[in-house]
């Protein structure tokens, strides 16, 4: 039997892709084992981000050829889509899958069967309008499942490479979404993730008026088995008065919003290209906390983008201060060669970026472990994932439909995949809050 190992880099879509080439090898009888042990072919799915990802997208290349130098090496995602001349750039690489070629992957190895010549595998992205489809009935994760709606992205923000890596929006089809989620029910999931590149895009290059963002979840919410609906990200303009009250409606959808902020200055927004201003985010936060009970909001924030000066800076820090969000994940800017941001001027200098993003990181770890603490003394259900090792001690641990990581004392390992109630007793340390099973008391 052949085998075959995958190394997956940047984003939650990118995991999901490689989940859907793991199982068309399987089907086609490979054997998938882990990263760095001897495999027939080995595949790096890279990510393009930022030029740190794109550096370490291509030292992982360097490193899989290094660790099986006969190994097949298959390059695909978006760092291999912003390469100029792939075949010069990766000489260790045997196949090139660019975007929306990565369902074809048993096909290419098979024909790299036959004759062994290096293939080269993209497509101009910007003119696809096909939807690339896997179809997923598990994946690496036993407890919470990735689901891909939609791929692309039309806004082009400033800094971003995404949209000429990943093409312009392009939806699935609503059925093949639902049935692979029943496929996943079927499979014991209790939770999926509905992820996309710019998921609230879902259904605009669709004409049935009907085909929305907020229908696929109407949809998803009815399928038996699912019991938890999270939102990978939402657009800060998307949060309306109907989408909101919609969405209350849903029981199976987690209180859980990750509303992509990147400043909290409207100067900083307008270079950005960001389809927004700090009045239109608040009035999202204030609208989701109105309807929903204690929702866990958490974002992403860019700092040091160029001509960010210390009153725009001043500006976000008092702004997220003011909003006091769960969780900000905080970015330094990162040029990217090929974006309109990388030849602005003003650029910032690293330290500046780092002395900021510190600030912002000591104001996150505070709203962080107040929004957690509000919990102490309250019952929440947790989706048991794993079992760890804390300081020398077992535990199961998972999420609570607010995304807070809990840890119980270990006890029925049969509970993982399973969602139980527990009781926030305190917290453990700055990562998990400890809770009691009731079941147990």
């Amino acid at each position: 039997m052949n085998t075959a190992s995958f190394l997956t880099l940047g984003c939650k879509v990118n995991q999901y892709e490689s989940d859907g080439m793991a199982e068309l090898l399987k089907k086609a009888g490979y054997e998938v084992v882990p990263f760095g042990e001897a495999a027939d072919v080995t595949v790096v799915n890279t990510c393009a981000v930022t030029n740190i990802a794109s550096r370490k997208s291509r030292q992982m290349l360097n490193r899989a050829k290094k660790v099986n130098p006969d190994t097949v090496l298959v390059a695909c995602g978006c760092y291999v889509q912003s390469v100029d001349d792939v075949l010069e750039a990766m000489p260790e690489v045997d196949i090139f899958l660019g975007n929306n070629q990565k369902n074809h992957i048993v096909s290419y190895l098979e024909e790299y069967q036959k004759n062994h010549a290096k293939q080269n595998h993209i497509i101009d992205i910007n003119h696809e309008s096909a939807y690339e489809s896997f179809a997923i009935s598990n994946t690496v994760n036993n407890s919470r499942a990735y689901v891909k709606v939609q791929d692309g992205c039309n806004r082009f923000c400033t800094y971003c490479i995404i949209p000429y890596v990943r093409g312009r929006v392009r939806s699935r089809d609503i059925d093949d979404v639902a049935n692979e989620v029943k496929s996943l029910a079927a499979s014991g999931f209790k939770e999926i993730v509905v992820t996309g590149i710019h998921v609230t895009s879902y259904g605009m290059d669709i004409e049935d008026p009907d085909i929305n963002f907020t229908n696929l979840l109407v949809r998803l919410n009815e399928i038996d088995g699912i019991e938890r609906i999270r939102l990978s990200s939402l657009e800060p303009n998307s949060v309306t008065e109907e989408f909101v009250n919609t969405v209350a409606g849903l029981d199976k959808v987690c209180p859980h919003f990750h509303l992509s902020l990147q400043s909290g200055c409207d100067e900083t927004l307008k270079r950005m290209n960001r389809h927004y201003t700090t009045k239109e985010y608040r009035d999202g936060v204030e609208l989701l906390r109105r309807v929903f009970d204690k929702p866990a909001i958490t974002t992403d924030v860019i700092v040091g983008f160029p001509g960010e000066s210390e009153d725009e800076f001043r500006s976000t820090f008092d702004y997220l201060s003011d909003i006091e969000l769960y969780e900000m994940h905080i970015f330094p800017y990162s040029r990217r060669k090929g974006t309109i941001a990388d030849t602005m001027p003003d650029q910032i200098n690293g330290n500046v970026k780092h002395e900021r993003s510190e600030k912002l990181r000591r104001l996150n770890a505070m709203n962080k472990e107040r929004f957690e603490d509000s919990f102490i003394g309250s019952e929440v259900e947790v989706l048991i994932e794993e079992k760890v090792d804390i300081d020398g001690k077992c535990y199961l641990v998972g999420h609570s439909r607010r995304y807070v990581k809990v840890a119980v004392e270990a006890g029925d390992e049969t509970l993982v995949g399973r969602i139980v109630t527990v009781s926030i007793d305190r917290r453990l340390n700055s990562e998990y809050m400890l809770a009691t099973n009731d079941a147990d008391s």
